[in-house]
């Protein structure tokens, strides 16, 4: 007295198994985003480059050949 499943089960299995998928990954990515959002340091932003100045030689002393 068994049944077998039809073809049209197993279209159906494949289409909610992909949007299944398809979900998982979303809210994943979704979740990761929030996460490294949250954990990243508020207002901690690489300090501006300070101007540069030509460098101070005066105090070199000159070597000879």
């Amino acid at each position: 007295m068994g049944t077998s499943l039809t073809p049209e089960f197993w279209k159906l299995f494949a289409v909610l198994l992909v949007v299944a998928m398809g979900v998982t990954f979303v809210a994943a990515a979704a979740l990761d985003a929030l996460a490294v959002r949250l954990l990243r340091p508020r207002g901690c932003r690489p300090p501006a480059a300070a101007p540069s100045r030509p460098a101070d030689t005066d105090h070199r002393m000159p070597v000879g050949r």
